[in-house]
């Protein structure tokens, strides 16, 4: 070691030495003598010691003391003194987007593992539904609305579960894609399930699954496959789809009255809501992903998603939508206009 770090010793002992240590009362411990001694440890310990152990990394930072107020600090402490704090392993931060990961040594098995998670608890919600439909207890027109909000937002908070990058993305649109596949087999007849047509049909005709419910689960597994959940796009395409056009038509048909002049099949009421739903769940998505680290929350992206939300909701009311689908233009909304705001 150099002379001014022996230097120091001696300063910081001469210190030491002149400062009155009161007696033991009542053979009671003298707990400031081991705090003036421990506080003279901390200080020749210094960062100079700490370094030359290989598998300490020391983290620096500025103490400011002036005057001392205390036995310990005026041993330990100058003006501006450096103390040294060190660990052998950093602390995790809770939020990283690492934290809600199952296996965070093994990446591959954990995505793995994450898939199978939120595919079945989309199929468990979407088998709830089906059973509902089966039973009557809804309207088929609202059990099919319930269906669409549902989906999507409980299969979304399953990506933290997932790795960041490529390859938990794709594991993530695998669920997506799944569906993609049992739409068009069903909808083109090929394969038979009377459950999920009567719970995402409209009239109850098979059919109609290679619509509606096919743009739907394109969009989940885009999302997925070229946005993930680092994208505000992706965030405002789900919602406004899901909540933003499924609360559009739930509104709609209790109060929706007044009809828009441009369009006699949608309300001004449905508008408004689909607006509201939409624009509120992209924010609660945002702060969502947000809490994992995923997206850092603004106002920016707040007003980002209002603009989003209110195009969305416009383009849904025109008759364009009721001739091509709610879900295809939505969507293609939300991605055109979010592309130019985020």
């Amino acid at each position: 070691m150099s002379i001014p770090f022996f230097k120091n010793i001696k300063k910081y002992v001469v210190k030491l030495t002149q400062i009155p240590i009161p007696k033991p009362n009542n053979n009671k411990t003298n707990y400031y003598k081991y705090f003036g001694m421990a506080a003279a440890a901390v200080s020749l310990f210094s960062a100079k010691s700490i370094t030359a152990i290989p598998k300490l990394k020391p983290f620096l930072f500025d103490f400011h003391v002036s005057p001392p107020f205390s036995l310990s600090f005026a041993v330990a402490a100058n003006t501006t003194t450096n103390f040294t704090l060190w660990s052998r392993k950093p602390r995790r931060n809770p939020t990283a987007p690492a934290a809600a990961m199952l296996f965070p040594q093994n990446p591959v098995f954990s995505d793995t593992c994450a898939a199978i998670i939120s595919g079945s608890i989309a199929l468990s919600v979407l088998r709830l539904w089906q059973e509902t439909a089966k039973r009557g207890l809804f309207d088929q027109k609202l059990n099919r609305k319930l269906v669409h909000i549902s989906i999507g937002l409980v299969f979304m908070l399953c990506w933290p579960l997932y790795s960041s990058g490529y390859r938990g993305a794709i594991l993530a649109a695998i669920t997506p894609g799944v569906n993609i596949m049992r739409m068009i087999l069903i909808g083109s007849g090929l394969w038979k399930d009377e459950a999920t047509v009567k719970s995402m049909s409209r009239y109850g005709d098979y059919r109609e699954l290679l619509k509606g419910p096919l743009y739907y689960a394109t969009t989940i597994t885009l999302a997925c496959a070229f946005y993930w959940r680092t994208s505000p796009i992706a965030i405002a395409a789900i919602c406004n789809l899901c909540a933003g056009d499924g609360f559009a038509d739930i509104v709609g048909r209790q109060f929706g009255g007044q009809k828009l002049p441009y369009n006699k099949n949608k309300s001004i009421a449905g508008s408004v809501a689909m607006a509201i739903a939409g624009f509120f769940t992209s924010v609660g998505y945002m702060y969502y992903f947000s809490y994992f680290g995923y997206i850092k929350e603004s106002t920016e992206i707040v007003f980002g998603f209002l603009i989003v939300s209110l195009a969305s909701a416009l383009v849904e009311s025109l008759p364009v939508s009721t001739e091509l689908d709610d879900n295809l233009t939505v969507t293609l909304t939300s991605i055109l206009v979010g592309s130019l705001v985020f």
